[in-house]
């Protein structure tokens, strides 16, 4: 059995991600010399938990309801590529490629390089960019709103044939290519995951282009999103179960609920005294299952990628969420 085939398999061997990490920020650790055996920590105690995939940010900054913008920030796929080497099983993303700050082409062949490194374990999350803040930092292109997903098709119409084996040519209003090569690959089946919750465009592109979709919205909305998804795939032609679908949940886990509890009361004090409960999951264990059960996975999401914010890099935290939610959403296997 490979690697591809171990964790989060579904029938056929193809690889499904029903549970999800996201690594929320790197500013735990003391120093930058210890930072990245941290992540090793993380990638490692989620596998062993039971998660499907680990994914990090792709974003050059902080994200301002995280922290400052001087706080530590790995570049996505130079630690995509390290974690690698350091884990076995877990697919590896991001949440998700900001498609504004690569060529869709040179994007393609790294993404395909992370599945060779990886045995096949790499997924490509992608979105159409939208901070702003480090655009300008960083000297790229914002654009519109339009444009921005003007670009995200077309990077799509070129990404989707690389990792299929296909040598597109592509002369569009944004990107060219052609006969593009992407050599080697180890599958022509390498998964594309769109994040977001736009209900026509994201939502459409999904339909037509990805494997996965990460819905990223309040709770309380996922019933009109998931009727969205739907109407999104009858529009192209496509049956909704094959499209499988996530909900990105901010999750505060700790064996005593006050605790877990006062958790959220500093990161709410933190952001201003912002209300963010409908997209937080705060207790024990079981509070936090009964939760994603009731609010998401009853409304036909097929899984969850948890963000761990507060504390989901202290050791045994990861193995309380592996094991109250992996029941969750692997029934089947």
């Amino acid at each position: 059995m490979t690697n591809a085939q171990t964790q989060g398999s579904g029938p056929g061997g193809k690889r499904r991600i029903r549970l999800g990490y996201q690594m929320p920020h790197f500013s735990h650790a003391a120093s930058p010399r210890e930072l990245f055996p941290s992540v090793i920590e993380q990638a490692r105690a989620a596998e062993a938990a039971g998660f499907d995939a680990a994914f990090v940010m792709d974003h050059f900054y902080q994200l301002p309801n995280l922290g400052a913008p001087e706080e530590p920030m790995l570049e996505a796929y130079t630690a995509l590529g390290a974690l690698a080497t350091a884990t076995e099983r877990i697919q590896l993303s991001t949440l998700v490629t900001g498609n504004t700050y690569r060529n869709p082409a040179m994007l393609a062949k790294t993404v395909t390089t992370l599945d060779v490194v990886s045995g096949g374990r790499a997924v490509l999350g992608i979105g159409a960019g939208w901070f702003e803040f480090e655009h300008i930092g960083y000297g790229y292109e914002f654009g519109t709103f339009t444009e921005r997903f003007e670009r995200l098709e077309e990077a799509l119409a070129i990404i989707a044939p690389m990792l299929h084996g296909q040598h597109p040519t592509f002369d569009g209003k944004w990107y060219h290519t052609r006969e593009a090569l992407n050599e080697p690959r180890i599958r022509d089946d390498l998964p594309i995951m769109l994040g977001g919750g736009g209900e026509k465009k994201t939502f459409g592109m999904a339909a037509r282009y990805a494997d996965h979709l990460n819905i990223i919205c309040n709770a309380s909305e996922l019933p009109r999103k998931m009727d969205a998804v739907r109407a999104r795939c009858e529009e192209n032609d496509r049956d909704p179960a094959t499209l499988e679908t996530s909900f990105l949940a901010f999750a505060i886990i700790n064996a005593d609920g006050d605790r877990a509890r006062k958790l959220q009361a500093d990161l709410s004090a933190q952001q201003g005294g912002a209300d963010l409960s409908d997209r937080q999951f705060v207790g024990t264990p079981d509070d936090v299952a009964e939760q994603i059960q009731r609010r998401v996975l009853d409304h036909g999401v097929d899984g969850i990628i948890v963000n761990m914010v507060t504390n989901g890099h202290e050791p045994g935290v990861l193995e309380l969420a592996g094991k109250a939610l992996s029941p969750l959403v692997h029934q089947d296997q």
